[in-house]
């Protein structure tokens, strides 16, 4: 088996002392070359969580490693590590700053890293392969001289400059128009294919999943209630909550319209038993009466399963469906 390039285990992260728990016990990993999408609604802890594997938030427990060095606080460690992991923010306007120009942008992190070579050079390539060509046309431009798009493009840029082997890329197309986000998610696949870097995807649109994943990781108030293939996850989703999300999603047919009831709970205020129970239609229906499972959905709280098969689950009542 080959090492993953990212281990998370067990990583708790947590914010007022201990009262919220943006995540809570998550574990994961991702290997060399793949794409993991994290997705769920707003709020459930994708970001916290990637914050954290870039160290830019403590964990209250478990362990981050990345190319088998683990995450500390050290700032030398830190250094090292954003040499080899770099983050893409949502919005690229406030990620720039408008007062530097876009060359500005794309060579800081190569002058902070100290790169060896010419720096405008190099800056000069990573615009040219994020599609911004010819490139010096766009060097000494202001981020307002730019459309939103190409902005996304020299964020990619200034990332990719530095030959990470992880990208962290935060719903790195929400706030792009319809029209180009298959571009930008085109070009993002085209690093993993061609250099082969490691992305996770954090969104809340499951159809980006379809157009970059290898694999999904779903998330529902600070922990992962399923994960596996992309096809797998997408085509035959398990926990309620996932069949729920993709039941919105114009790219899947066939599959009944669910609306949850309800928002996402107060991570300060985790519901006993499974902390999906007070929106899950299994037991709004009566099916987890019939199951004979309410009890333990309410009480019972309950991970992931053992990890003996790619596609897992924490839900009582896929577990009790396996072993009829």
């Amino acid at each position: 088996m080959t090492e993953p390039l990212l281990s998370v285990h067990n990583v708790q992260v947590q914010f007022g002392g201990g009262r919220v728990r943006a995540v809570d016990t998550v574990s994961l990993e991702v290997g060399v070359g793949e794409v993991l999408a994290l997705v769920g609604e707003s709020g459930c802890g994708k970001t916290t969580l990637i914050r954290s594997i870039i160290g830019l938030e403590p964990l209250a427990a478990g362990t981050i490693t990345v190319d088998g060095e683990q995450v500390t606080s050290n700032a030398r460690g830190l250094r090292a590590l954003r040499r080899k992991v770099q983050m893409i923010f949502q919005d690229p306007s406030g990620a720039l700053n408008p007062r530097h120009t876009i060359g500005d942008a794309v060579t800081e992190g190569l002058r902070i890293h100290k790169v060896d070579g010419d720096s405008d050079a190099l800056a000069a390539a990573a615009l040219a392969e994020a599609g911004l060509r010819p490139p010096e046309r766009f060097l000494h431009r202001f981020p307002h001289e730019v459309s939103g798009g190409q902005r996304q493009r020299v964020l990619i840029a200034g990332a990719m400059a530095l030959k990470p082997k992880l990208l962290l890329a935060d719903e790195p197309v929400a706030s792009l128009d319809a029209s180009i986000r298959g571009e930008i998610l085109a070009l993002m696949r085209s690093y993993v294919d061609r250099d082969g870097v490691s992305i996770i995807a954090v969104t809340h649109d499951l159809g980006l999943a379809w157009n970059i994943a290898d694999r999904v990781a779903v998330m529902y108030l600070g922990r992962i209630v399923e994960i596996g293939p992309a096809e797998e996850v997408l085509r035959d989703p398990q926990h309620p909550y996932t069949r729920a999300l993709l039941s919105v999603v114009p790219e899947i047919e066939g599959m009944e319209q669910q609306i949850l009831v309800g928002e996402t709970p107060d991570p300060s205020r985790v519901p006993s038993g499974c902390r999906f129970h007070p929106r899950c239609p299994v037991l709004a229906s009566g099916e987890a009466e019939r199951l004979g499972i309410a009890d333990r959905c309410r009480g019972v709280d309950l991970e992931l399963e053992p990890e003996v098969a790619p596609h897992r689950v924490a839900c009582h009542a896929v577990q009790v469906q396996i072993s009829r």
